[in-house]
């Protein structure tokens, strides 16, 4: 069966780790009961201990077969194989081996350990299954036995494991091979880009000291439009409406945010509101903006090969992008010297552009401004640097991942000028916390902070006449 995909005769699930249970406080009500024990976990139950013996013994089963498999397959054809042929195949071989062995399992645990072979082959191994689960964004690999992914901001410690270090870094390299790149002792980290874009990082010994590390922030491949980010309450109505006309008019934004916090998916929303007929320049190190205008160019950044040649920077994406005719220039994110020709660019008729910077509030994002500038050797008084960020960038969106998990837009601020040596802005919009709910959830709540727009006027003749009643607070409103 199959008999070309064979070698001739002679040729050579996420389970959710359990919540942590508190220990019970001080009694007698001491001074002692008002710390907050540490978390203890809980006992392994007999059933865990069963379920663990039966995974083991599952896995154990998975690299006999994988050997079997390396052994009659013929590896050269798999390259042409369909996916069903293939997956028969495979089917075909486990059957037969496990017959051979004398072991019976169920007819769950084979179709198991069929995919499992399956993506051993073709796929990324033990982190396949991941990489499908829609309601995972980040996969931490801390080691072969120890792989965590994030769910609705909250990490969560699975029973995925790889069977050594040695199983994990095949993987590893068949990813990094997969786009030209290598890791080994001599480069022992590495930055790439799935088939399907997500952003993959890794490194390896002796860097990571208890085995290779591996990052991987998945790819959405459905952006969030605006109206659902405001139904799951990452801002409201009245904020997209002034983004809107922000966006529309052409001021320059800057969105601002720790990792993880929204910044790209911000971007997204932003981006949404920009008209169709403008021709768009996107610059990158990883391409994970999803534009939906017609004329769009995509431009993205290349480290230097092995041999230490060939490197193409975002500074000379964006050098070569302003001389070609863009309406709008649009960088993934702002992190080194190309931040000076950003400036420029915005100061020099190519309004209506965006980015994103790492920045824990909107006056943090000035300064880091003002920082990437001078690592890049550009020595220029303060006054005209700070000059040169406020006459450039009119809006900074702040983006904060809030310590339940939830992503917030915390802020809109305007930068409205320089006085004496200060940029100076103010905040229109932000987030205002109130406490935290008995389930650990963040409570709080949108409100404008009663200042008019220092663009309202720009908004009007641009035909966005936003009501004065959105710029007022909450408490002033009827």
């Amino acid at each position: 069966m199959f008999a070309k995909f064979r070698k001739t005769e002679g040729q050579p699930p996420d389970r959710p780790a359990p919540d942590d249970e508190m220990n019970a406080p001080t009694p007698g009500g001491s001074p002692q009961s008002l710390i907050r024990p540490p978390a203890s976990r809980l006992t392994e139950s007999p059933a865990d201990s069963k379920d663990k013996k039966r995974k083991e013994r599952l896995q154990d089963l998975k690299i006999e077969l994988h050997r079997a498999l390396l052994d009659n397959l013929n590896l050269a054809a798999l390259e042409k194989a369909t996916e069903h042929d293939l997956r028969a195949e495979i089917q075909n071989i486990a059957g037969e081996t496990l017959d051979q062995m004398g072991i019976a399992v169920t007819r769950e645990e084979r179709a198991q350990l069929n995919q499992d072979l399956y993506d051993e082959v073709k796929g990324l191994g033990p982190l396949e299954a991941l990489l499908k689960d829609e309601s995972i964004t980040d996969i931490l690999v801390n080691g072969p036995h120890q792989i965590f992914v994030e769910r609705r901001g909250r990490l969560v410690l699975t029973d995925v494991t790889f069977k050594d270090e040695k199983h994990l870094l095949r993987i590893i390299d068949r990813i990094v091979s997969a786009v030209g790149r290598r890791v080994d002792k001599s480069n022992p980290y590495v930055d790439a880009r799935l088939i399907d874009g997500s952003r993959f990082n890794a490194m390896v010994p002796p860097v990571a000291v208890d085995g290779p590390l591996v990052s991987i922030r998945k790819f959405k491949k459905d952006k969030l439009s605006v109206e659902e980010l405001v139904r799951v309450g990452a801002f409201t109505e009245e904020m997209a409406a002034y983004l809107q006309a922000a966006v529309s008019t052409r001021l320059n934004i800057i969105v601002s945010g720790g990792t993880g916090s929204g910044k790209t998916t911000a971007l997204n929303a932003l981006s949404s509101f920009i008209n169709d007929n403008e021709r768009i320049l996107t610059i990158e190190d990883t391409a994970e903006l999803q534009l939906q205008q017609t004329h769009v160019a995509r431009m993205e950044s290349r480290p230097p090969n092995v041999e230490g040649r060939g490197a193409v920077t975002p500074r000379d994406c964006l050098r070569n992008a302003l001389r070609m005719r863009p309406d709008r220039i649009i960088v993934g994110e702002a992190r080194g010297e190309e931040v000076i020709d950003m400036l420029q660019a915005m100061n020099t008729g190519h309004d209506g552009s965006m980015t994103t910077i790492h920045a824990n509030s909107p006056r943090d994002a000035t300064s880091r401004l003002e920082n990437l500038i001078a690592m890049a050797g550009i020595t220029m008084p303060i006054k005209a640097l700070r000059s040169q960020i406020a006459s450039a960038v009119n809006v900074i969106v702040q983006t904060t991942r809030l310590q339940d998990g939830s992503r917030r837009m915390t802020s809109i601020t305007e930068i409205t000028g320089l006085a004496g040596d200060v940029v100076s802005m103010q905040e229109v919009f932000r987030y205002q916390r109130t406490g935290i709910s008995a389930d650990s959830l963040i409570v709080g709540h949108f409100t404008a902070t009663g200042v008019r727009s220092h663009y309202a006027e720009r908004f009007r003749l641009w035909g966005y006449d936003l009501p004065a009643a959105i710029f007022e607070t909450r408490g002033d409103r009827s």
